[in-house]
């Protein structure tokens, strides 16, 4: 067979087309008796097009995907769509065109790329979280919720922007301001919405952690540990002076309440109204308006003095109570103490505003800082001071006494506190799943009937991002009978946060076509949990935690048995361009389809994995694309000029030559190197990089081969290839007169013998420093490698005119020679 060129087009088209009508080349079967996998990426929202930062993180899932069917596994690698969100409404009010149609056209188009791309998903198995079919049964989680107390309605501050007269997501809110209105600012409006307590399941979510130890990045487990950030401390009443009312305070170091001077409370606090003056209530509003949605750790410091004061109960003291900013009342109780000898954030505060500092903790060797000279906080443990009759004791121990003395006396008690907080999931949007309650100005607050699930949400719907929720002005909606007394009554106008839908999307793969059920509770026992997750560290907080919590609450409602939804978690690195992160403002975004045409797919996927570790980001260069495609043309053009004569090759035949010899141990160490980065670290890179090596040594070698070591070598280079780039793999098995699609062969074996160097190298030393190299056989024995290190010429001129005190052997390693 003449050699042929490398033509990605012609090649990459011709296996397209037999694939796609193969609907169940990748069909996942839930009742085999093979051991299962279940490798996912992360669902996209379906935006319009793939980009080459979309591509690597699927390359990588179906690289794994393709390597555990050859490992005989039963495989389920599906795909879905994060169909409902804000930017489809966006798209509505710029374009004109419905958010369902927008979305769709988006779907299709990226489903038509995805297959261009030839991932490997069982596309039976597809689902959108915007068809009925599937929010449904959102809408069932959240009257689950609703029984159990976990779904409630309360008051929470939002943002508004007064000129759209409408809420805003925070990703609307651009330095404060209106994405629209650049120039006006956003208010914080207070609106009664819906939440769900996540924070019930807070101990579980931070215990269960130790599940995820080994199979989960641990900068992920750390900023999960850190968002649940469980604290033990105390909680105490400070009176109001001169009221009934109590301020309750949290605070993790006790031992330090004599030295409070002030009580702190943020802006959002229900005490605030009462307490603060006509002035104030101005610039507590103007404060809450400012802070927004920003982290609070990112203000400048600000407070304002109410003019009310509070009694310390430990010592009956008369504090000040002060409003500022970097309070946050959904951590803790929203009041602390403030004891700026002991803490920084107390300390700046305090000395900007000429609050009191008094030390009452000294370091267990030093001495009690003084008042008037104090430069910084001491906030570590120590020996309390000038603190009634906890003087003298330790941290720990006044810290105990003191939650018994509060305790005794009634006005605090040890408590736990996380900075978790109960998860929002109202939104005054359109395009997301109707929250199925209906208001009844009889019964009140009243669920929709499970029989009458789905609440569909209605087409007809004018979307102009002004006023309230989109769907308050559809009658024909909003209008319904109560289902308890038949009353007149209201449908709930909020959508649901989109983050219901990816919560447990991934369940429903397991059965995605089930109208009676979320899922088969069978069919979920079988796949779950997932062996391999895959995404970007971006998701780490809201969709990890949300899901975590959300499989909890599945197995409590019997729908699972298992804790967590995922085994293992891999976060890909980005794709950068001219070293900037893609976007579109910044016209650097190349398209799948842009580079399919110029490089093709093989090519984009091969060069994504090799270009970097896939945990690292990697920055994009057409150089490098070009590299990759020219290294599949060059495997591609030996195999057709050389498959004829590895056809040829005959049962016994000659005894192997020293090529022979050498590409087989070179072709059994690449297999090895693939093998086990697949296995353990995921090192494609080095792995594609091995693959490279072979192909030299193949041309190198090519005239010495037997017909037999070069089948052999051509079939296992098909095979290694197959993960990384199936459409040239599954061109050249054809081209090797094998049928059936690559990703169903077994995945070969490295023999281990083979894959042994023949040699060892051995290092010299002289008195620890490097000096010579010699190869010699692997099992040499240590005095013929003593005897060959001395005579080495270079170690000769090291050692003349020098005492050998010691000659140290280390076998197939090591010479080291000791001189005096």
């Amino acid at each position: 067979m003449p050699e042929k060129p490398y033509d990605h087009k012609q090649i990459e088209l011709k296996w397209f087309e037999r694939w796609q009508n193969q609907p169940d080349l990748y069909k996942a079967d839930s009742n085999s008796s093979l051991p299962k996998y279940y490798v996912l990426e992360m669902l996209p929202y379906p935006s319009g097009t793939l980009h080459i930062g979309h591509i690597r993180n699927y390359s990588i899932g179906d690289a794994l995907a393709r390597y555990k069917r050859m490992r005989g596994f039963n495989v389920l690698h599906p795909m879905g769509w994060d169909a409902f969100g804000l930017p489809a409404e966006n798209a509505a009010i710029a374009n004109r065109r419905h958010p369902r149609e927008w979305t769709r056209a988006n779907i299709d188009e990226m489903k038509r790329q995805h297959r261009r791309m030839a991932f490997s998903y069982d596309w039976n198995r597809e689902i959108s979280t915007c068809e009925p079919g599937y929010y449904r049964w959102n809408q069932w989680f959240f009257l689950k919720m609703y029984e159990r107390g976990l779904a409630y309605r309360r008051q929470a501050l939002l943002n508004w922007c007064p000129n759209c007269a409408t809420v805003l997501a925070n990703e609307q809110v651009v330095d404060g301001c209106c994405w629209r209105h650049e120039t006006t600012p956003v208010e914080q409006r207070e609106m009664v919405q819906w939440f769900i307590r996540i924070t019930r399941y807070a101990d579980q979510l931070l215990s269960d952690i130790k599940q995820l130890e080994d199979g989960w990045p641990e900068r992920v487990l750390t900023m999960q540990r850190n968002w649940i950030g469980r604290s033990e401390g105390t909680e105490v009443d400070f009176a109001l002076e001169g009221d009934q009312r109590k301020i309750r305070v949290f605070t993790t170091r006790v031992d330090t309440i004599y030295g409070a001077t002030c009580v702190i409370l943020a802006p959002e606090h229900p005490l605030v109204t009462d307490l603060a003056t006509a002035g104030v209530h101005a610039e507590v509003r103007r404060m809450i308006d400012a802070r927004g949605h920003k982290d609070p750790g990112d203000l400048e410091k600000e407070g304002l003095f109410t003019g009310r004061y509070a009694i310390n109960p430990f010592n009956g003291e008369r504090v000040p109570i002060w409003v500022a900013n970097f309070i946050v009342m959904g951590y803790g109780t929203g009041a602390i103490m403030a004891v700026p000898a002991h803490d920084e954030r107390d300390f700046e505060f305090c000395k900007q505003y000429g609050i009191p500092i008094r030390p009452v903790i000294r370091p267990v060797d030093g001495d009690l800082a003084d008042p008037v000279t104090i430069r910084e906080a001491f906030a570590d443990y120590g020996i309390v001071e000038n603190s009634g009759q906890f003087s003298g004791l330790a941290s720990a121990e006044a810290r105990l006494r003191m939650n018994e003395a509060a305790g005794r006396a009634g006005f605090g008690s040890a408590a736990v506190t996380f900075r978790l907080k109960d998860w929002g999931v109202s939104r005054q949007r359109y395009w997301g799943t109707p929250i199925p309650m209906i208001h009844c100005p009889c019964c009140g607050v009243v669920p929709v009937p499970e029989e009458d699930l789905p609440v569909v949400l209605p087409l007809d719907v004018a979307i102009t991002g002004q006023g309230s929720s989109p769907l308050a002005a559809v009658d024909a909606f909003m209008n319904v009978p109560c289902p308890k007394c038949g009353t007149a009554a209201r449908r709930e106008s909020d959508t649901m946060d989109t983050f219901i839908d990816s919560s447990w999307y991934f369940y429903r793969y397991c059965d995605p076509d089930n109208a009676g059920a979320p899922f088969d509770t069978q069919s979920a026992a079988y796949w779950f949990p997932i062996d391999q997750y895959i995404g970007g560290v971006e998701h780490a907080i809201l969709h990890l935690i949300y899901s975590r919590f959300w499989t909890k609450f599945m197995r409590d409602l019997g729908l699972v048995a298992n804790d967590e939804p995922a085994t293992r978690l891999f976060t890909q690195g980005m794709v950068i361009k001219d070293g900037a992160k893609m976007s579109k403002s910044k016209g650097n975004v190349i398209s799948a389809d842009q580079m399919i045409e110029r490089f093709g797919a093989d090519t984009g996927r091969v060069f994504e994995l090799f270009a970097a570790p896939p945990e690292k980001d990697l920055d994009w260069t057409d150089a490098g694309a070009e590299g990759a495609y020219r290294f599949l043309g060059r495997v591609y053009r030996f195999l057709t000029r050389n498959a004829d004569r590895a056809l040829a090759a005959q049962p016994g035949g000659a005894s192997p030559s020293e090529s022979d010899r050498r590409i087989r141990r070179k072709l059994h160490q690449t297999l090895r190197k693939v093998t086990e980065d697949f296995e353990t670290r995921w090192h494609f890179n080095t792995s594609i990089a091995k693959i490279m090596e072979f192909v030299n040594d193949l041309y190198a070698a090519e005239a010495d081969l037997s017909p037999a070591v070069l089948l052999e070598a051509l079939e296992t280079l098909v095979l290694m290839l197959e993960p990384f780039a199936p459409y040239v793999a599954e061109e050249m098995w054809e081209q090797l007169g094998r049928t059936g699609p690559v990703f169903r062969q077994p995945w070969p074996a490295f023999d281990a013998g083979l894959a042994r160097e023949e040699e060892a190298e051995i290092v010299v030393q002289v008195n620890g420093k490097l000096r010579a190299r010699f190869q010699a056989p692997f099992g040499t024995p240590q005095a013929t490698l003593e005897t060959t290190a001395l005579g080495n010429d270079k170690i000769q001129q090291a050692i003349e005119g020098r005492r050998v005190a010691k000659v140290v052997v280390v076998p197939d390693k090591l010479v080291n020679i000791v001189v005096r």
